[in-house]
């Protein structure tokens, strides 16, 4: 199964060159919709609709996926203030584990300091 990956706003564009690298289809929000003025329910809407995975570091995500239920498919970074090469290391170390999760059709996973959950529903 191929999967898609909308980065938010606070994503450097290395990440989406990243996956782009590895062979996934990869946008950054500031390419589509209002850019960054973009708002979150748009957002989600828009990776609903056409089937994108969210890649984020805003805690509202989080709480519309587990309220709202969208967007269906979210990946949340809790990792502070790192650099996009230390991101990218870390992606890069749980890769395998995160393209398994990326299947799934409504699936949360925070990706944290020392920790990685896994919420599927």
């Amino acid at each position: 199964m191929t999967f898609k990956i909308l980065c938010d706003v606070h994503i450097a564009y290395k990440v989406v060159s990243f996956f782009e690298a590895k062979g996934y289809h990869a946008v950054h929000v500031n390419t589509i919709l209002e850019r960054w003025y973009t708002k979150d329910s748009d957002i989600s809407r828009y990776a609903d609709d056409n089937e994108f995975i969210v890649l984020t570091k805003d805690a509202d995500f989080k709480n519309s996926h587990f309220v709202n239920g969208h967007p269906a498919r979210l990946r949340k970074i809790s990792l502070g203030n790192i650099s996009t090469k230390k991101l990218i290391a870390i992606l890069e170390q749980h890769f395998g584990l995160l393209i398994e999760h990326f299947q799934a059709e409504k699936c949360f996973i925070e990706l944290g300091v020392g920790y990685m959950e896994v919420v599927k529903r």
